[in-house]
């Protein structure tokens, strides 16, 4: 193949509109409608063929374009003033520095595989990519001194196409990176910065690109550069695309080369959150860096990395999670675990859910688990799901005491804001809605917006969804060669009156995006009803390998497109965020019907409430606990079956029963005004529950308060003195594993009166043998509860510590307790015996405990 000689070109902007380009290179104009109405007044054409990317339209402008701008004093004065919020907004004091005045030169470092801020940066697949970039947008708007770290892919995910048969085809532009808010990172001659990462038999590339997002860098790794070879630079080509190998080349760039990239821009992160299990990897670097750079041994660094990382697991399957063969993990760690001083053996046990199988497969999500401080699921009742998933990686311990933890997700309420909605809260809520929107106090005052005035901005924002609806079909039906009647037709579906409900969601077949169609006659009359209409969007695409999601797409197409149906349910093409936008701003009701507890928290139904809307879904992820019987509807009271069939066929019923008699009525029962008053009423209860709640604001404060802040502290104890904690700690573990096997409950008692009564006291003694372990070096703990119907177990455990009394004989130790008896009925006890030490990062930490 012959070279080309590469330049890249940029726009000829005047200098007078210098603050243009700055705001078009800031994330933050994607949530700040100013801004937005900005760059559209600037050509609206242009503006949507541009889809609605500043820095490409501003390329895009003429000369003389840029003359007329100029010269345009109502719009320059618009640029100043927006430029200026921008600048007071990155300077202005932040509820960080105000609650955190101690923590300002930290560093947390934030990694993930994708993330979606705006449809115009096609480098996101769905639900994880979206939950990533409002984390870092909260970050910016609370001030958190965070970094982050993804992948710059030069296809992205795919964009959907449906043939005339409705069957999904997937279709991969490229991403042209130099008309995207991207800025290359570059040593002080201008030259590119590269990290390098050694693979198998050769040193592989990449250059990081910085993507602004308010006050927080967001860095993008790229390897498709002319020093690696064509096979290499395919790395960074496609998200989720390739096979097994593919996919582990990239989280091996991920976390061992997003590490590295922050290393050399002069980044130190003491905190390092892992949001979902693919940038793993980064564990191994930050052991190697400790051991390069600060001569600890490896077991050493291992104890700073594992109290220091957080993880994230978003899947509630364990076929959600990537597997790697233990034959890849030879072949890509052999050589870099030699160099460390780790043995490869050890690093495999590591990732292995039985660490002595050698049958069992590498789980990057084990690999996470074993090498962080905290752990969580992304909803309360994921958390519970999770314990009891992963309960066999802590053998010992009750169910309800495995260390994963809970962060229920939220959403970026201003990202997802409709214009008409923002000027309705700022007059009836003020302003400190804004500032505040995890305040509950503010949303109280929902009360005080008018009926009517809520009913109409909501229909207005209906009638511009419909708009929006007809215009894409036509699109999409001309783009499938349809007869020009039918494309016609598009401008007829849907009324603007007419009670409409969104399904927009991955087409997995857990989330059940057909079961709606079970019964298609009860479905026509309910959607078709003269007096009573009903309309649905369905939106969403299949994994490219997933053909049975695929057939759900297709199923619905066939349905809709039925001359019963075919004005009463659509189905958008391509779901981006633009899609999300309209629909979630639009429709009356948002639903969502997956297989309980498959979810494991579905962010898209807390993004309409912030506009009125309400939800309508299984009590599943996050709607089981936001859900309040006044707020929306749910399917079913949160029953799971064994049998998938049974659960569709009586959940399918269940949700024909709400729909026609209780959604259809209250949205049609209009007083003399036509204002649908019980209708307005839920609407104002779903605002009030779920905004203030639900939004990355309040999970950005809880990631802090749990994680963040106890393992920056963590980090600072192990770190000071040389290191002595760290040290020491390696020392204290290796003592208890080599006397751990001595430690017994010996004995038992319990003394009391002879009748047991609520309010009194029954002291617990217990004989614990020690061997040559301190008794201050563990923690003897009673463990109670109710005793279940089996007596096998106890339910609803807790646990008391006992207290040392002394020593009865060389290495057998007196612990007592007294128990409070403050409930009546039956309640069973066991003793066990913990390794204890504050430091620890939670009392199963050393793996080892003795039960009575």
């Amino acid at each position: 193949m012959n070279k080309i000689k590469r330049f890249v070109v940029s726009p000829d902007i005047p200098k007078r509109l210098e603050g243009l380009k700055k705001i078009a290179y800031n994330i933050w104009w994607s949530w700040n409608i100013e801004a937005i109405h900005l760059f559209r007044s600037i050509d609206v054409d242009l503006w949507e063929e541009c889809h609605h990317n500043p820095v490409k339209m501003l390329g895009l402008l003429s000369a003389e374009n840029y003359r007329n701008l100029v010269t345009d004093e109502v719009f320059m004065a618009r640029v100043d003033r927006i430029l200026e919020d921008l600048e007071e907004y990155l300077e202005a004091p932040t509820w960080f520095a105000k609650n955190y005045p101690d923590y300002q030169k930290v560093c947390i470092a934030y990694f993930t595989f994708e993330a979606g801020f705006h449809e115009s940066l096609p480098l996101y697949s769905g639900g994880l990519g979206i939950l990533s970039a409002e984390h870092l947008k909260s970050a910016s708007e609370l001030g958190v001194p965070l970094v982050s770290v993804s992948i710059l892919y030069k296809l992205g995910y795919f964009q959907q196409y449906l043939n005339q048969d409705g069957w999904q085809m997937e279709s991969y532009p490229e991403n042209d990176y130099f008309n995207m808010p991207l800025t290359l990172e570059t040593k002080p001659d201008g030259t590119p910065l590269f990290i390098s990462i050694d693979y198998p038999g050769r040193k592989v590339y990449a250059q990081i690109w910085r993507m602004q997002v308010g006050r927080v860098p967001h860095f993008l790794l790229d390897a498709n550069v002319e020093m690696n070879s064509p096979e290499d630079r395919e790395i960074t080509y496609q998200l989720y695309g390739g096979d097994n190998e593919m996919r582990i080349k990239q989280e091996i760039l991920l976390g061992i080369g997003g590490t590295r990239a922050l290393k050399l821009m002069g980044y130190d992160p003491m905190v390092c959150h892992m949001n979902e299990g693919h940038s793993g990897f980064l564990s191994l670097e930050r052991v190697n860096m400790l051991v390069q750079d600060h001569g600890l041994k490896v077991h050493e660094a291992r104890e700073i990395v594992k109290s220091t990382n957080v993880f994230t697991t978003h899947t509630p399957v364990p076929a959600g999670i990537d597997v790697f063969p233990v034959d890849l993990i030879r072949k890509y760690f052999t050589a870099s675990c030699q160099a460390i001083g780790i043995d490869i053996e050890e690093l495999i046990a590591f990732g292995r859910e039985n660490p002595n199988d050698p049958n069992s497969p590498f789980n990057m999500a084990v690999l996470s688990f074993r090498m962080s401080y905290r752990i969580n699921g992304v909803s309360k009742l994921h958390g519970q799901v999770s314990r009891r998933t992963w309960k066999h990686l802590w053998p010992g311990v009750p169910e309800d005491e495995v260390p994963i933890k809970h962060v229920t997700n939220g959403v970026h309420t201003k990202t997802w804001l409709s214009d008409e909605m923002k000027r309705m809260y700022d007059r009836y809520l003020g302003t400190r809605w804004l500032d505040e929107p995890d305040s509950g106090r503010v949303w109280e005052r929902v009360d005080k917006i008018p009926d009517a005035e809520l009913w109409r901005t909501h229909e207005r924002l209906r009638e511009r969804l419909v708009y929006f609806v007809r215009r894409q079909l036509a699109r999409q039906l001309k783009a499938r060669g349809l007869h020009h009647t039918k494309v016609s037709a598009a401008e007829e579906v849907f009324d603007p009156d007419a009670l409409t409900i969104g399904f927009a969601r991955r087409f997995a077949r857990y989330k059940r995006a057909t079961l709606l169609f079970t019964d298609p006659e009860r479905l026509d009359l309910l959607v078709n009803n003269p007096s009573r209409p009903v309309q649905f969007i369905f939106a969403g695409k299949a994994h490219p390998q997933d053909n049975p999601g695929k057939d759900l797409i297709k199923q619905l197409i066939h349905t809709s497109s039925s001359d019963t149906f075919r004005h009463r349910i659509v189905f958008l093409e391509n779901y981006d965020i633009e899609i999300a936008r309209y629909m979630i701003q639009g429709v009356d009701i948002w639903l969502n019907n997956p297989r309980r507890p498959m979810e494991a928290s579905g962010t898209s139904g807390m993004k309409g409430p912030i506009n009125g809307g309400i939800n309508l879904s299984v009590l599943d992820g996050w709607w089981d606990e936001s859900y309040n019987g006044k707020n929306g509807w749910t399917i079913g009271n949160g029953e799971e079956y064994a049998n998938q069939t049974e659960q569709d066929g009586i959940e399918s019923l269940a949700l024909y029963e709400i729909l026609e008699k209780e959604v259809v009525p209250m949205f049609y029962q209009r007083d003399e005004a036509g204002i649908p008053r019980r209708w307005t009423a839920m609407m104002k209860e779903s605002m009030r529950s779920v905004v203030p709640v639900f939004n990355t604001d309040r999970m950005l404060i809880d990631y802090l308060n749990m994680f963040y802040i106890p393992a920056l502290q963590k980090w600072e104890r192990l770190t000071s003195d040389n290191y002595d904690l760290a040290k020491d700690l390696v020392y204290w573990r290796n003592f208890i594993k080599d006397q751990w096997g001595k430690v017994k409950v010996l004995d038992v008692k319990t003394e009391a009166d002879r009748v047991l009564k609520v309010g009194g006291i029954m002291v617990i003694s217990a004989i614990v043998e020690l061997g040559e372990i301190n008794p201050w070096n563990v923690a003897v703990e009673v463990y109670y509860g109710k005793v279940d119907a089996q007596a096998y177990a106890v339910t609803n455990a807790q646990a008391m510590r006992m207290e040392w009394q002394k020593e009865v004989s060389p290495g057998q130790h007196l612990f007592t307790l007294e128990f409070p008896l403050t409930q009546s009925g039956e309640t069973g006890f066991n003793v066990r015996v913990l390794p204890a030490r504050d430091i620890l990062n939670h009392k199963f930490d050393t793996g080892h405990i003795t039960w009575w």
